[in-house]
């Protein structure tokens, strides 16, 4: 018998050796597996590109926005590993709700991404057989893209970088099958992409169309649909122009698709399909394509788990913002409660052809694009001309390359850049006024005679939630304004946005301030003319006392276009919003209306008279003064008691001027602008 005599140094390099080991081992089985009703699953120590064996064809973005190169001898837990189901082993893609994004996208991916791009005249074929394991289990059902993810697609590289193919599984809460469709998005005509929109093929069950009618309200189950964790495969075939799509599962029938990649059927507003008319239209995507589609485009494919639940805000974005639970971007709390899309593949192969050529350029520009800061002067490039003042009080005279994270900065609405302008109900105020303002001021200033234009096309997506009814400037916003520079310094036009709490719609008017007579401005007092909706003399009978809501108004969310054209001292006012009837204005600015206590109108008796405001304008109103424009949110919600003035002071939630809570709770007013400008007033003519 031999006899080994080990020494304590050799004892403990063993120890240590097991230690690590142990260590290693259970990594391992911590790593995140599929949902918690799946059995007999465990992890491999396969590595995917063991498993599927094509990784070096493609670059890996993962669900916090990186881009992890070519996964080969690569697996990260959180997003990208094997499983094995008893039967075989599967390469798993999965990502929450929330994370960082990549490139313009609302929405997470673990997705790869092909480093190859092609024409469509170019031979290329994917093939995948995959299972859906989980889709997010929250969200609001009147949204199409909510509990849906995109598990293969074909991107175009270049222009609008549109997607002529997106494969797509979906399943409402409480169903037992889900739905796979697949959409063409188009390929938009010009260069404005922002009215782009999908046309969805059901494959099984139903197509992207189909949505609940409230938002935990959810369509009959489909019959022929696919469930979690049913297998099924899809084959994209590129030849000459042509995308032949084939989808098999066992027990289903097996559906095939022809589209025309090069040739649009849809360059002409007549050609839009009902479905559309019905999903993208009312959110104002209604674009028509270019006459070639996609050719001359590189294109490439895209393979995993996009995740199209988001948590943005519905008003946002009626399609694609699902407003789902995301607790604060806690990646294991989404895991942890059903928040996420995961995604398994069994097989997949890739054929690409010997002319494709590099798609370096994509990821050079998507890469850390979500990331990146867009300033608002590189979305409306007129910040020269103004100067700002934000809701703490701050000054900001040079707004090229400028932002403030919590006042004035850039987003994306799954459609295109807005600026953003925000306010409190209380912050630091201009000398003369009770509200906070996040509001440019124009740098130039003109007489009526001179004149001036302003255009600006918004939405209004919050005013505040708290304040008195009885106060005609409750839970309104301004989002344009004229103001004089000499004088009382007043105020010839306010652009007023207003919605009552509980309401679904609010109403836009207008609002003319006398140039009071006399030294004495204290009698000033405003009329005001309704656009859409009430003006402002609508008001409650007690503080949580609200008028029935406006037929006629303009929802939160919902775009709106203003023009104000001063042209020799008349000022011409033109309102447009889709689906509502144009509204024209026009005010004399150098002679006034308003010069006798005769003169007043019953509105004004209504409202401003009881608080003492009774006063007359000047016989040439704004004549000979300098004006300048304003545009933003200038929040007319304030914290002030209602019973210093019933017509400015809100009463309304405020935090003790806790900017931070009141954005929190509701109490605050946030303008999105896409596009505006100045310069000087034309004939209307």
């Amino acid at each position: 018998m031999r006899t080994f005599i080990y020494s304590n140094y050799t004892i403990r390099i063993l120890f240590i050796l097991c230690i690590l080991t142990l260590i290693f081992a259970c990594n391992k089985q911590s790593k995140k597996i599929s949902s918690s009703d799946v059995k007999n699953v465990v992890n491999t120590t396969k590595l995917p590109n063991e498993v599927i064996p094509f990784f070096q064809h493609w670059n890996l973005i993962l669900g916090d926005g990186s881009n992890a190169g070519k996964a080969t001898d690569f697996e990260q837990e959180d997003f990208f590993y094997t499983v094995n189901d008893s039967k075989q082993d599967w390469v798993v893609f999965k990502t929450p709700n929330r994370g960082n994004t990549h490139g313009t996208s609302n929405n997470t991916r673990t997705e790869l991404a092909q480093l190859k791009k092609w024409s469509p005249m170019t031979p290329a074929n994917l093939k995948a057989t995959l299972k859906v394991m989980n889709v997010a289990t929250t969200g609001d059902a009147t949204v199409a893209a909510t509990y849906s993810v995109v598990v293969g697609q074909i991107h175009s590289a270049d222009g609008h970088e549109n997607e002529p193919l997106k494969i797509f599984y979906k399943k409402f809460p409480g169903h037992e099958k889900g739905s796979v469709f697949w959409n063409y998005e188009i390929n938009t005509a010009g260069d404005d992409n922002s009215g782009r929109w999908d046309y969805s093929y059901p494959v099984w069950g139903y197509d992207f169309s189909v949505v609940g009618n409230s938002k935990d309200n959810y369509p009959e189950e489909p019959k022929d649909g696919i469930k979690l964790g049913e297998e099924f495969s899809y084959e994209v075939d590129i030849k000459d122009g042509m995308m032949y799509l084939t989808f098999t599962s066992k027990g289903h029938e097996t559906k095939t698709f022809t589209k025309n990649l090069i040739e649009s059927i849809y360059t002409k507003e007549s050609d839009m399909p009902e479905q559309v008319k019905g999903l993208f239209v009312p959110i104002g995507q209604d674009g028509v394509e270019r006459e070639n589609a996609y050719a001359d485009e590189g294109l490439f494919f895209k393979l995993g788990s996009y995740n199209q639940t988001n948590g943005k805000d519905p008003v946002v974005n009626k399609v694609w913002c699902s407003g789902a639970e995301t607790h604060g971007g806690d990646i294991q709390k989404q895991y942890a409660d059903g928040n996420y899309a995961e995604v398994w593949f069994k097989s997949a192969e890739i054929y690409v052809d010997e002319e494709a050529y590099s798609n370096e350029g994509y990821f050079t520009a998507n890469d850390g694009l979500s990331q990146k800061t867009v300033y608002p002067s590189e979305v409306i490039p007129f910040m020269d001309k103004f100067k700002m003042l934000m809701g703490d009080g701050t000054s900001v005279n040079d707004l090229v390359d400028f932002e403030d994270k919590d006042f004035f900065y850039t987003v994306i609405d799954g459609n295109r850049r807005w600026v953003v302008y925000k306010t409190p109900n209380s912050g630091v105020t201009s000398k003369n006024s009770s509200n906070t303002r996040t509001e440019l001021h124009e740098n130039r200033e003109w007489t009526p005679e001179e004149g001036g234009r302003l255009t600006g096309t918004c939405k209004v997506m919050q005013v505040s939630t708290t304040g008195d009814a009885r106060v005609a400037a409750s839970f309104s916003t301004v989002v344009g304004q004229i103001h004089s520079g000499e004088g009382h310094e007043n105020e010839p036009l306010k652009i007023f946005y207003k919605k009552f709490p509980g309401h679904t719609k609010g109403s836009v008017f207008w609002n003319y301030e006398i140039n009071t007579d006399g030294d004495d401005n204290s009698g000033r007092w405003d009329y005001s003319s309704a656009v859409w909706g009430y003006d402002m003399s609508e008001i409650g009978k007690s503080k949580m006392d609200y008028p029935s809501e406006p037929s006629e108004g303009i929802k939160l969310g919902e775009e709106f276009s203003y023009e104000v054209n001063v042209y020799k001292g008349i000022m011409y006012l033109t309102f447009k919003a889709e689906g509502h009837e144009t509204k024209t204005f026009t005010k004399n600015l150098i002679q006034s209306e308003f010069v006798n206590k005769a003169d007043m109108p019953e509105q004004v008796k209504k409202i401003f008279v009881p608080i003492g405001q009774d006063g007359t304008e000047r016989a040439e109103a704004y004549a000979g003064e300098l004006n300048y424009f304003k545009q933003g949110a200038y929040n007319q919600t304030n914290g002030k008691d209602p019973e210093k003035n019933m017509v400015w002071c809100a009463g309304a939630e405020t935090f003790d001027g806790d900017i931070q809570k009141q954005y929190e709770n509701g109490a605050y007013t946030e303008v999105w602008f896409r596009e505006a400008s100045v310069g000087p007033g034309i004939s209307p003519e």
